[in-house]
């Protein structure tokens, strides 16, 4: 497996990786909550990739994870006292990590988190953070498992979701 920067040739294979996670958790409890368009939605994906924030690990051809990572966050976490002090760009926020729902046991979502610390280590960042749908318990598993620290349940509006309940993690680099 390859995890590298999507390219801008591959938006249409990024697409159809997200649709095929949404197909795969649909009637699930523990669902990401995303919906096809509107999250992870096609401008969003486009300017991730354009911007080099899209990241895909790739096993013999196939995308079998994906995520964004920059220093954009929800509104919400304005609202909330992180403990560590830091600048927004002093911040990798994880977005959209996703795993092929047919890959789910193979390790990949945590080998992609462990890229995004190595990644944010190496750039001299003071922590990642993101927030996790509240009852997906898959993402708080993966997270906590990985020495992530659940810091408090928030609020927050996002497209998909509307006003719902947010799960906040912090690691510390």
């Amino acid at each position: 497996m390859v995890i590298r920067k999507a390219a801008n040739e591959e938006y249409e294979s990024v697409r159809a990786f997200y649709h095929c996670i949404i197909d795969g958790v649909a009637g699930r409890t523990d669902t990401v909550g995303w919906k096809k368009d509107i999250y992870p939605a096609p401008e969003y994906l486009k300017n991730s990739i354009a911007a080099g924030e899209l990241y895909i690990a790739v096993e013999d051809g196939e995308i079998v994870a994906s995520m964004v990572l920059s220093h954009d966050s929800n509104d919400g976490y304005q609202e909330f006292r992180w403990p560590t002090e830091a600048e927004p760009d002093e911040v990798t926020v994880i977005h959209a990590l996703g795993v092929r729902p047919d890959r789910m046991v193979h390790g990949y979502g945590k080998k992609m988190v462990r890229f995004a610390i190595d990644l944010a280590r190496e750039n001299g960042q003071k922590a990642i953070r993101l927030d996790v749908l509240k009852g997906n318990t898959a993402a708080e598993r993966l997270y906590t498992g990985l020495g992530f620290r659940y810091l408090h349940t928030l609020k927050m509006f996002y497209k998909d979701t509307g006003w719902t309940d947010f799960e906040l993690y912090e690691y510390v680099i």
